[in-house]
């Protein structure tokens, strides 16, 4: 059963995911630093980092909490959308980008019904590869982009780009039906 503690170190750690996102962005939109992207790349697994860490440590620890689990896929949301609108529209798609957070508001949206009738809907197995398909494909294409930086790797970024995150785009919607099927109930379907 979940306790209600809410300041235990996981749910910290979250947070600092969180607070990692404007240095991460800081870096990826200011070109005056040098190899800026590759600053950014480094913010950006910090913070990926902390999704594995802070999970981890609240099983091993046994202090999940229902605000953890509310918190945790709000964190990963914000890092990665965050990551996807810095690259519009010189790297990838905006319409991958916009697949991707029709998903993220259905899935939050069906989460706030489950918080209403007081049922926390934890992350699925999918909903985490999609997460960890985002961050792997964000990963690589800063790593690419500080290649860029070093004048190392200029060609088929683009392609490269949005094929990864077009993959991801299609992990996201195969997560939100599930998510939606898994949990009909809440929302009054059978």
């Amino acid at each position: 059963m979940a306790r209600t503690c809410n300041l235990n170190l996981p749910n910290k750690i979250t947070t600092a995911r969180v607070a990692l996102v404007p240095f991460m962005v800081f870096f990826f939109m200011c070109e005056e630093i040098p190899y800026h992207h590759i600053w950014s790349l480094i913010v950006f697994l910090v913070a990926s980092l902390t999704d594995i860490l802070d999970g981890k440590i609240a099983r091993t620890m046994n202090i999940v909490t229902d605000f953890g689990k509310f918190l945790d896929p709000i964190a990963d949301k914000i890092l990665v959308v965050s990551a996807m609108v810095c690259m519009i529209p010189d790297i990838c798609h905006p319409l991958i980008v916009i697949v991707i957070l029709f998903r993220e508001f259905i899935v939050s949206s069906l989460r706030l019904v489950a918080a209403s009738q007081n049922i926390v809907i934890a992350a699925s197995k999918l909903g985490k590869l999609k997460t960890f398909s985002q961050m792997i494909s964000i990963s690589t294409i800063l790593f690419l982009l500080g290649l860029r930086d070093l004048e190392m790797y200029q060609r088929n970024l683009v392609y490269v780009s949005n094929t990864l995150l077009g993959i991801t785009a299609a992990i996201a919607i195969v997560s939100c039906i599930d998510y939606i099927y898994k949990n009909r109930r809440v929302v009054g379907y059978t």
